[in-house]
């Protein structure tokens, strides 16, 4: 495969870049999406990439395609790429032209090309990273011959230290739309409301709970109307304290201020569990609980 046309609604970072503008820079095309937990678990490997080896001849392409509709809003995107620090050239595929040139079906996905717009490999989801960046640092010597390069990444050389974590025995990502939903997976009680990606508040004060077997929960989250939303988060129907995520409060409180994914329990004792979250804003919109170990 040669590197297509990146045909897209608009590009953050960068004015627009061809493949003709590409031809001699070895190309990774990341896909990614910003409430997507095994995207944001990768990116550190990606701005790492960026930093030391764009100016030897590496250029990073972040291709952004949304995978529920808040995620088409340019504030929202935006916002994430100042969020997450990202300073490559961002193309934004709304309508997923690219991603279906590509033949890609998942995020994240990482495409390598070398200078003459050719694909040399292909990664999916979490891990590889000290491959990826063994590939890059290969092409970059076949291009420019004696081209001195940096050590290896810190990033990379620490997870090939650590390796993967096991996610065996988790809860598998569990989506609450009517569309991708698993009957019984979670429970509602209040007025709530079902659409094809979420389940939302409707009225008056509502519960969400889920059962979970993890170390880690993640929620994608709109707070709706209001652009405000607090939730309160019980682990096993106490207030969560030291299990709590970055995004929960030593009150045990979320404060959502954006649609996005918030942490809201981390370093869990394995086990069976059973989270809890209470809200009384109308318009909240809960889509996905992500897990890990």
């Amino acid at each position: 495969m040669r590197l297509p046309p990146v045909t897209v609604e608009r590009w953050v970072n960068s004015p627009p870049l061809t493949p003709a503008d590409l031809h001699g820079r070895v190309v990774l095309v990341d896909i990614w999406e910003y409430t997507c937990v095994n995207w944001i678990r990768t990116a550190p490997y990606v701005k790492a990439w960026h930093r030391d080896y764009a100016d030897l001849g590496l250029t990073v392409v972040g291709v952004h395609a949304p995978e529920f509709v808040f995620g088409r809003h340019a504030e929202n995107i935006d916002r994430a790429i100042r969020d997450h620090g990202l300073t490559h050239p961002i193309a934004i595929d709304n309508d997923f032209t690219f991603w279906r040139a590509l033949r890609n079906d998942a995020w994240p996905a990482k495409y390598l090309f070398d200078p003459d717009g050719l694909l040399v490999g292909r990664w999916v989801g979490e891990g590889s990273y000290e491959r990826v960046e063994s590939e890059i640092r290969r092409l970059i010597e076949i291009r420019a011959p004696g081209t001195g390069l940096p050590p290896v990444s810190p990033e990379a050389m620490t997870f090939a230290r650590t390796g993967q974590p096991t996610y065996v025995g988790i809860t598998p990502e569990t989506y609450l739309g009517a569309d991708r939903r698993v009957p019984g997976s979670f429970t509602v009680a209040g007025d709530w409301l079902s659409g094809g990606e979420y389940v939302e508040l409707a009225s008056g004060t509502g519960e969400l709970t889920l059962p979970f077997n993890a170390g880690e929960v993640n929620l994608v989250v709109d707070p709706g109307p209001a652009g405000k939303a607090t939730v309160q988060v019980l682990l096993d129907g106490n207030a969560i304290a030291d299990g709590r995520g970055p995004d929960v409060d030593p009150d045990g409180v979320a404060r959502i201020g954006r649609a996005a994914m918030f942490r809201l329990v981390a370093a869990a004792r394995r086990d069976d569990h059973r989270l809890t979250l209470v809200t009384d804003q109308p318009g909240f919109r809960a889509y996905v609980f992500t897990f890990g170990p």
